[in-house]
């Protein structure tokens, strides 16, 4: 839904559309993601964990209105998330990938980071229990709980 308001977001002229899955179906499954470096305040000093999340979603695959956006993105590190396999590699294809998106996007931000969107679920994979095993070190909480204590700290 944000995508389609980038018109009213500060610093979200570039983002993409998101299309229908190149799978042509709805994917519902844990995927992996990569957190990259970002203004993110939702993903504050989560730069560079890899960590499962849920995917619900028919149209996901990122697709920029042209080459020139989608450089202005990358440049500026306003690419938030990314899918990745098994061995931190970049996801490029299914099933690592569940919606085709280029270069495993998954997840964007403005400049200042007070906007992020992300197809993946992160409320969905917020707690332990969530999955279906986990480190014992997680304890209650899985590693997303940080998203939603960023966001308190930020709003304090």
């Amino acid at each position: 839904m944000l995508s389609h308001l980038k018109e009213l977001i500060p610093g979200a002229s570039d983002w993409p559309r998101f299309l229908r899955n190149r799978s042509e179906q709805f994917e519902a499954r844990l995927s992996l993601v990569r957190i990259e470096p970002s203004p993110s305040i939702l993903l504050t000093d989560m730069a560079g964990a890899r960590l499962p999340i849920a995917v619900a979603h028919g149209e996901g695959r990122v697709e920029f209105a042209d080459g020139a956006a989608r450089e202005r993105m990358e440049s500026a590190g306003l690419i938030a998330a990314r899918f990745v396999d098994g061995h931190d590699r970049i996801a490029t294809r299914y099933p690592a990938n569940p919606n085709g998106s280029p270069d495993g996007m998954t997840a964007l931000t403005t400049p200042d980071g007070r906007v992020t969107i992300m197809m993946p679920h992160p409320e969905r994979v917020f707690r332990s229990v969530q999955h279906s095993w986990c480190p014992e070190d997680w304890g209650e909480d899985a590693p997303f709980i940080r998203l939603f204590r960023n966001a308190r700290a930020w709003l304090a």
